[in-house]
This record gives C-alpha cells, structure tokens and sequence, in this order.
C-alpha cells in the first residue's frame, strides 16, 4: 500500500500502520489495489488547516475521512476560564469571517441568563451589522470557491466589495474584522453620524456587483460543468446528518432561524429565504447568490424604521456608565471599577441562544454558578456539522470535484476546531 502524503513523499505502509499515522477508522475497501491520498492539511483549497484522507481507484473517490484538530485552539474551555465579557474576544475567533454573528449568539445568551433585552436601536443596529457580515462572509465564501474552480476574476471582485464592508465595521467598532462590538445590554457604543448614509451607498452599488459576478458564472459552461450534478445530497440526507444553512437549503429544506425563531426583532423584516432543488453544488451557490439580495431588503428596512434613543439599557449590573459620568460622579467611578474588575454576574441557571450565521445553525449554550465564569460554554457550529456529509457527497466523484464540494459547503476551520 501507499500513501502520498502532503509533503510530496511516499511511504509504504501496512493498513494498520497507515490507521495509526492518521487516527481515522476509515474503511479501507480496497488495500491492495487502491491509492491512499492525503490531501493536504496545507492544500489550498481546503478552506483552512484540513485534511482529507482519500482512498482512490484512479482519480475517482472510493472512500474519504476527513482530518481535523490541527487548529485546535480551546477555545470552550478557555472561555471557561474567563469572565463573561473577556469571553466576548475569543467568539470573534470562531468564525473569523463572521465574527458578527458568533458576537451576537453569546451575547444574546448572556442576556438571556440576566433576563434582559437590548434596547430597540441597539437591537435595530446589530441586525444591519449582522446581514452586512453575512454579506461579507458570503463575499469570501464566492470568491475563493471561483478561484478554487480557476475563477481568478471573481475572487478579485469580490473582496474589492468586501474590504467597503470591513471599513464600515472599522467605522462603528475600530477594527476591522475582531470588533467584539456587541456587549451585553447593547452596544460598545453608538454608531457615528456617517455610518448610515455609508450604509445606504452599499445598498446603492452592491446590486450592480451582484450582477457582474452572475454574468461571469450563473451561465458560464465551465461553471456549469463543475457544479451541476456535483456533491448531490437529498434533502432527507442533508437533515439526518445535521447540515443547517445554505447547504441544506440547496438541498430544498427551507430551515432558516431568522423564521423560525426569531431572534433580535427579525419578526419584524420581510424578506424570503432562498431555498435550492437539487442539492448540488450549483444549487447552493444558488442559494448563497440570492442571500444577498435579501440580506440587503433586511439591511434597507433595518436602516428606514432606526429608531432613537440609547443604545445600552439602563442596568449597573450589565452595563458600564457612560464615559461623560466618570469625571462627574463618584458612584459611576465605583460602578465601572466593579464592573471590570470583578465582572458580570449573571444568576444560576443555564439558557441555549441560536442564531443563523452565514454557515448555519450556531448555538450557544451557557451555564451560570452565579460567578463571574461561565460554569460551562459550549458552542454548537455549523461547519463542524456540515463537514461530517463531506463523505457521502465526494464518494464516485473525481478528486477535482472534492475541491468544488469543499467551497460549497463553505467551511471555516477556526469554528471547528476549537
């Protein structure tokens, strides 16, 4: 038997051997006759640090384990460790694509274990920045999936409009993608006067963009040819194994958390949810494409009913006292010392929040001893889920096709292994 391994040595192994070197149970059909590949964990087309054992009968797929853990970071058990608000920082590092949307499943758990709710601008606010980072997430998502399938055009285009996206996050927040700009009970801080009309400029041009990167692709025969009929998965399949999001939506299951339970006042918006026929990797290309549009319908009626007002609730226990009060009052002094150096303290309970990141279903489960600590955090992600089909959907197909299933499933590797 051999094994290529991604350094480009081969080594003769025995199955055992090779079961030991890669830690998969990976049935092995074919010992004798058959190559073992191991693409990458450094391939460029694995969205991240992965590795994909794959058992070949020439270029076509007999059977494939996928390989994580190389990025393993902690990070549940590290927010463990840390105070409520410390915790905040090392969501962002989840999903680095959209940290946004991790930001605002934990900090809706933590209010939920308080009992409170965001006052309606804030909640009006984190809605807009949350479909502008689900644009952006998709905007990288199509971008390296073009590129991955010899697309050098769109990938170029499309992070041209993503870098406007990551200046208006810069604008509210200072940072451009780690902005942790949700806080328990509100907002950092409130939005300048020159984001909204910014905003509105996006909503003006990005339509016009959309349109190029269909004329490029949604008809383009080489795209065709690499797409349709590619990593078909049903949609009673799709459910069994637990994918959420725009990769079971291409499969024709309509299941979106923004309708089904509506979280941050989304009851409130009217847009549809994109829903595929096919299940392949065209249809959730498909899915992703049509995102975009109702993602800025959400963003343009978030935008027209912004209401006044503050931007935190008026609650010590949760919120720091504005900035002007500390000069001025004593007793907001001792608030915020408190409030830093000994940390939120929410009352003994636990509570699960889920939102719908641009992957899919994200769930954040906390648990409270009354401490300044989470007494558990645990973080359900999509990707990690949607990469356990990755089998089923490769099987039969060349090694070629893998790489186009790969960026349709829109994996992000930091959600994974943490």
């Amino acid at each position: 038997m051999t094994i290529a391994a991604g350094s480009d040595t081969i080594q003769e192994l025995t199955v055992e051997e090779l079961r030991a070197k890669v830690g998969t149970g990976m049935e092995i059909s074919d010992p004798e006759e058959n190559m073992l590949l191991s693409m990458g964990p450094q391939h460029p087309s694995t969205h991240g640090v992965l590795r994909l054992l794959l058992e070949l009968d020439g270029e076509t797929i007999v059977n494939m384990a996928p390989d994580i853990g190389f990025l393993h970071t902690g990070i549940e058990k590290t927010v463990e460790s840390k105070k409520y608000l410390q915790g905040l920082v090392l969501t962002d590092r989840m999903d680095y694509l959209s940290p946004m949307s991790n930001n605002l499943g934990y900090i809706l758990a933590i209010e939920k274990l308080f009992g409170v709710e965001a006052t309606p601008r804030a909640q009006v606010i984190r809605v807009i920045l949350s479909e502008l980072a689900r644009v952006a997430s998709h905007l990288v998502w199509l971008g390296t999936h073009a590129i991955d399938l010899a697309a050098m055009s769109v990938f170029l285009y499309c992070f041209r409009e993503r870098e406007y996206i990551l200046d208006l996050f810069e604008m509210v927040s200072g940072q451009r993608m780690m902005g942790s700009y949700f806080r328990p009970g509100g907002l950092w801080r409130d939005i300048p006067e020159d984001f909204e009309p910014a905003v509105r400029q996006f909503l003006d041009f990005f339509p016009t963009r959309i349109a190029d990167y269909e004329a490029l692709l949604k008809r383009n025969p080489i795209w065709l040819k690499r797409t349709k009929g590619v990593g078909v998965i049903s949609g009673e399949d799709a459910v069994d194994w637990g994918m959420t999001g725009p990769s079971l939506r291409g499969s024709g299951v309509g299941l979106d958390m923004r309708k089904t339970q509506p979280y941050s006042g989304y009851e409130q918006y009217d847009f549809d949810v994109p829903v595929g026929t096919d299940g392949d990797v065209y249809s959730r290309y498909r899915c992703r494409i049509e995102e975009f549009t109702q993602s800025l319908r959400i963003i343009e009626q978030a935008l027209d009913k912004l209401p006044g007002g503050p931007v935190n609730i008026d609650d010590r226990k949760i919120v720091p006292p504005p900035r002007a009060e500390l000069g001025q009052s004593m007793e907001a002094v001792i608030h915020h010392f408190k409030l830093w150096t000994e940390g939120l303290k929410p009352p003994v309970g636990f509570v699960s929040q889920v939102v719908e990141s641009p992957r899919g279903l994200f769930i954040c489960y906390l648990r409270s001893d009354g401490t300044a600590m989470p007494a558990r955090a645990h973080f359900r992600t999509p990707s990690y889920v949607n990469l356990a089909s990755l089998p089923q959907m490769s099987k039969g197909l060349f090694v070629a096709d893998a790489v186009a299933i790969i960026g349709s499933i829109d994996i992000v590797l930091g959600e994974i292994d943490r």
